[in-house]
């Protein structure tokens, strides 16, 4: 049975939507479904780090995303404060410079960080999917689903009338929540700390203006003899979120909160005994840190909240969301269009979980010495926001690796250039313009050879021709200038050396210098991260 699409996206938030742009941009044809009618209309995991930023280059939508950024975020301190009530008597705080945050990431890249919040980023997000060709569908939910050797035949519902269609595709991306009744049907479990605290989430407005000083933009932690919670302002001017927590344990259950009980609260929280807040959205909510022990199964691969859940603290969930959708397109994509073999698919699961994991416990850390001191010592030690986001490496089949070091992080701000980690950031110059070298990255591969390695570029395009590989070739003191060698510093590459860059930025290998034979040296590295056969790396 001929497939109708190559993709079906089963999940229409960030990661699934994530997918869906970078698989359409990639001439993929995808389908997603999703069973709400529409896009976020609330704000939820708000920001994008610079990571973010640079896979959101690529799909076209940075400046669009940077655009949707609230100003007044972008100024002074972001103070955290735990307390009784907000305006309260506090307990603790926590000051975090936007300053600093950006100081951490800025000599890693040239991207910014911006903090649109979810409900302005995911119309983005669609329309770019739409503009390439991805047919987007909302008020549909997947019914069922079954994959065979050839593709997955996932059944269909509109919500509206309940019609029932079938449609067919080469692949599934499972990007249906925390929840995820994918992963659930297929078996897949889940590692890691577990459950942490259960919310009852609210979502307001309120003039609060007599109590918030202008400009606003902390976030509060309430320990209140009444009740235990979060309190924050939001990129919309005078609507909020209050969480409140609940215990299972004791009997208690979301029921336990209608309206009348959530504006009480409220009330409560912001110390105005007379406001009449209008309640938008009250949704129960857990917070936990949850692994899938797999990520693919068979043709189907796990995006976002069905992969993995991670706690608030830190604001890392969306990030990775984003991430996961980029990862899982140009892999698909490349199989899909005939550059990789299958196996390359084995790579998304190894490598988004090990960044899962550094997630995963850099929250834990963050939770822990904000709202759970009690546990900071039985919790992961943080490594540090720029190890995290911008120091990650990956160990997988798509990576030729030059050592065995273990670590899973290193300082970004004096980078190796080692085949794993995300490929520095340095100044050259192109066309008399100066340019970073994260600009050079995306849209396929990439090799740059130094002053010397003229050898490795023809290998490089001969081998890339014969593969039906994209793959375009800088050879410094040709089309690329490295005036300062800070390129060649980063890069660890010698005059006649060559790094190849995947198309997420990563190294996949590094020859260091000269080889004998360039050609054979390159072909047998492609064919290895491209998961090809050795005949056609031979014989193309």
């Amino acid at each position: 049975m001929e497939p109708d699409v190559d993709v079906v996206v089963v999940g229409g938030a960030l990661g699934g939507l994530s997918s869906a742009m970078f698989l359409a941009r990639r001439g993929v044809r995808v389908l997603l479904v999703e069973r709400h009618g529409s896009t976020s209309i609330y704000p939820k995991a708000a920001g994008q780090n610079p990571r973010t930023m640079e896979l959101l280059r690529i799909g076209g939508v940075a400046e669009e995303v940077m655009a949707a950024t609230d100003i007044r975020g972008r100024q002074g301190d972001f103070t955290i404060k735990v307390a009784e009530t907000v305006g309260g008597r506090t307990l603790h705080t926590f000051a975090e410079s936007f300053e600093e945050l950006v100081g951490a990431t800025e000599d890693c890249t040239p991207m910014p960080w911006a903090l649109a919040s979810q409900d302005r980023v995911e119309p983005i997000l669609l329309a770019q999917a739409e503009k390439h060709g991805a047919d987007i569908r909302f008020g549909t939910e997947m019914t069922d689903f079954a994959q065979d050797d050839d593709g997955v035949t996932v059944r269909l519902r509109t919500v509206a009338d309940g019609a029932e269609t079938t449609v067919r595709g080469r692949y599934l991306v499972a990007a249906d929540g925390p929840r995820s009744e994918i992963r659930e049907r297929l078996g897949i479990p889940r590692h890691g700390h577990g459950s942490l605290a259960h919310f009852v989430g609210i979502i307001f407005d309120a003039d609060l203006s007599a109590v918030l000083p202008p400009g606003s933009t902390g976030w509060y932690y309430l320990q209140n003899p009444a009740f235990t919670g979060t309190f924050g302002p939001t990129d919309r001017p005078d609507r909020h979120t209050f969480y409140v927590q609940y215990d299972p344990a004791r009997g208690e259950t979301p029921e336990d909160y209608p309206p009348e009980r959530c504006e009480e609260l409220i009330r409560l929280a912001v110390g105005a005994p007379d406001l009449r807040p209008v309640l938008l959205d009250v949704q129960a909510w857990e917070m936990a840190a949850y692994i899938a022990d797999r990520w693919r199964d068979g043709r189907i691969l796990l995006v976002g909240d069905a992969a993995k859940v991670t706690p608030p603290t830190g604001g890392m969930g969306g990030n990775t969301a984003v991430g996961d959708g980029f990862d899982v397109a140009w892999k698909l994509a490349a199989v899909v269009n005939g550059e990789a073999g299958e196996g390359l698919l084995d790579s998304y699961g190894l490598e988004r979980a090990q960044v899962a994991r550094l997630v995963v416990d850099e929250s834990l850390s963050i939770y822990g010495e904000r709202m759970a001191p009690h546990l900071a010592d039985s919790l992961p030690r943080a490594r540090g926001t720029a190890e995290v986001l911008m120091g990650f490496r990956y160990r997988s089949g798509a990576v030729v690796a030059e050592d065995d070091d273990p670590e899973p992080v290193e300082n970004p701000l004096r980078p190796t250039g080692r085949p794993g980690f995300r490929a520095p950031h340095a100044w050259v110059e192109r066309d008399g313009a100066r340019v970073s070298t994260i600009e050079l990255y995306g849209e396929g591969w990439t090799l740059i050879a130094g002053p010397e390695g003229t050898a490795w570029g023809e290998a490089a395009a001969a081998a890339a021709r014969d593969l039906g590989v994209r793959l375009d070739v800088h050879v410094l003191g040709e089309d690329l200038r490295d005036p300062d060698g800070e390129l060649t510093r980063r890069y660890g590459l010698g005059p006649a050396g060559a790094t190849l860059v995947r198309p997420d930025g990563v190294v996949a290998w590094r020859s260091a210098g000269a080889a004998p034979d360039p050609g054979a040296a390159f072909r047998a590295a492609l064919a290895t991260v491209l998961s090809r056969v050795p005949a056609e790396a031979t014989h193309g």
